[in-house]
């Protein structure tokens, strides 16, 4: 019982932070306004883990490599430390256990971006509808344009709609079945 609460515990604190972290890298990858208060609470909670390792890690090519390395070691230790409060013996477990937790993580990432960029996607649609003026509309403009954009050139305006919404979620959906979980199934079969 104790497991359980301490897991769904770590599995919060460390999945949000882990989703506060690619945020904040993609928010800098797309150029979102860093003034607006959206990107100006993800970059505070984000700041004891990034900045001290971007001293050591600097960008490379425009990307923020520190962000996401604080997001892939914050997968890692979720990912770890879920084995261990379900009584996976770590210390006896061969080199393709340590493996298949660098790739569970990484994994846990890609799964973790697309549904950033999904949930963006359809926030971004709700609001366009509810209220279009609200202060993070330019923060969720700025995420989704680089997927957007494409695909609004390809697909035309039916009835006055845009469609590219539900195109993104279908096209999340099928990421999500026939990439990332036969990717995550690989990893499980390592254990």
């Amino acid at each position: 019982m104790i497991a359980n609460a301490l897991q769904f515990l770590l599995e919060t604190i460390l999945g949000m932070f882990t989703l506060a972290a690619l945020l904040r890298f993609y928010l800098q990858l797309t150029g979102a306004p860093f003034k607006n208060p959206a990107s100006q609470f993800v970059v505070a909670i984000t700041n004891f883990a990034v900045k001290p390792l971007r001293r050591v890690i600097p960008g490379w090519g425009g990307l923020d490599i520190s962000t996401l390395i604080v997001a892939f070691i914050a997968q890692l230790i979720l990912k770890l430390a879920s084995l261990w409060l379900s009584d996976f013996p770590l210390l006896v477990a061969g080199g393709g256990v340590w493996i298949a937790l660098v790739g569970l993580a990484v994994v846990g990432l890609i799964k973790l971006s697309i549904y950033i960029f999904l949930y963006a996607v359809i926030l971004q649609a709700i609001l366009s509808w509810v209220n279009p003026y609200t202060v993070i509309t330019p923060v969720l403009d700025a995420l989704t344009r680089p997927i957007l954009a494409p695909l609004r050139n390809r697909v035309p305006l039916v009835g006055g709609f845009d469609l590219t919404p539900i195109l993104v979620f279908i096209l999340a959906q099928l990421l999500l079945m026939l990439v990332v979980a036969p990717l995550e199934l690989q990893f499980l079969k390592l254990f």
